[in-house]
Formats: C-alpha cells, sequence, structure tokens
C-alpha cells in the first residue's frame, strides 16, 4: 500500500500542474532562445552579404547561396593577394643593386634607363626602370607605342624607389602580325634612355 499511495503523491493535481508549468516555461524558453538565435543569424547574414561585391552576390537570398559565394569570394582575393604579392617581389628585386637585364648588367649608380619585354602566361610583359626626370615620363607615350605596335594593355603597374621609375605592362597582343618583340624591345630602350 505504501508504494501505491508514493503513486497517489506523484499524481496529485497539484503535482502535475508543477510538471506542465515547468514545460511550458521550458517550451516558450527554448523557443525565445531559437527566435534570437535566428535573429541573429539573420543579422550575419545580412552582414555577411553586405561586404560581398555585387558580382558575387547576384540576387541569391539563400543562406547556403550566400556562404558559398562569401568562400568563392575569399579564394578570389588570396588569389589576387598572392598574384600582388609575387608582382611586388618582382618590382622589389629589379630595385636592388644590381638588376639583370639579358646582356646588360647595370647598378643603381648607372645612368642607363631600360626595358625589358618578355612573353608571359597573359601575353606580353614589358618591364621598365627609368630615372625620375624634371620633364617626368611620359606614360601616354609608352601606352601609345604599345598601341601602334597592336598590344592591347591589360594591367599597368608602378613604383618609385630611390628617384627610379618601375613600370610593369601585361598587354595581349591583338595583331600577331603587326608584332615583333625584339623591335618593340628596341624602341622602347629608345624611349626610355631619349624620352
Amino acid at each position: 500500500m505504501s508504494k501505491g499511495r508514493s503513486h497517489k503523491i506523484l499524481a496529485t493535481p497539484d503535482n502535475n500542474e508543477e510538471n506542465l508549468s515547468n514545460n511550458n516555461e521550458r517550451k516558450i524558453m527554448r523557443r525565445d532562445i531559437e527566435r534570437q538565435r535566428r535573429e541573429q543569424m539573420a543579422s550575419l547574414y545580412s552582414s555577411l552579404r553586405l561586404l560581398l561585391p555585387l558580382e558575387f552576390i547576384k540576387g541569391k537570398r539563400s543562406a547556403s547561396d550566400l556562404i558559398n559565394e562569401a568562400a568563392n569570394y575569399i579564394k578570389h582575393m588570396t588569389e589576387k593577394i598572392q598574384g600582388l604579392q609575387v608582382e611586388r617581389d618582382q618590382l622589389k628585386n629589379l630595385s636592388n643593386s644590381t638588376a639583370f637585364i639579358p646582356g646588360i648588367e647595370i647598378s643603381n649608380n648607372c645612368s642607363l634607363n631600360y626595358a625589358t619585354v618578355r612573353v608571359s602566361e597573359a601575353g606580353v610583359e614589358i618591364l621598365m626602370s627609368s630615372w625620375l626626370r624634371e620633364e617626368g615620363f611620359l606614360l601616354s607615350k609608352v601606352l601609345e607605342l604599345l598601341l601602334e605596335e597592336g598590344l592591347s594593355v591589360i594591367r599597368c603597374a608602378s613604383n618609385k624607389t630611390n628617384q627610379r621609375l618601375f613600370l610593369t605592362i601585361q598587354s595581349e597582343v591583338c595583331d600577331p602580325t603587326r608584332f615583333n618583340l625584339s623591335e618593340l624591345q628596341q624602341k622602347l630602350n629608345a624611349m626610355c634612355n631619349y624620352g
């Protein structure tokens, strides 16, 4: 009988009301926590969406698409940074105390200005170095010459170090019949040395 009474004690109406009240409180608490989590995630997705360039969003609304595009953007920027680091290192190497050009060795003390033209993965790469002059270095003349030679400029980067200007120009050959690598290098060297 004592067992039956203990069950009766557990099954009293007061005890049932307490259990229901505790269950309801837990459900309400779980619901509130979940609502706060959803609101926080929506806010974070919105912030992430604002940080991405439009070409990576392209009207995508789902969270999984947004996260996927954010990962793609991070990969894209990582590759871009690595490319810029390689380019920076190349420019630093050019500005070191001795630079090597096929057939010519020069030092920073030398007054020689030069241009090197070589075939690269992207097309044609032109490296130029010139002392800064009072009249300046006219980049427009170089670009005009490249257009005349049938090249299309993709990218041009410049760096000024120790009163020298270093240019790196990436270009594509538009008209292979008009393009002559050694002739272009001669013209650019003449431009570097004589304006």
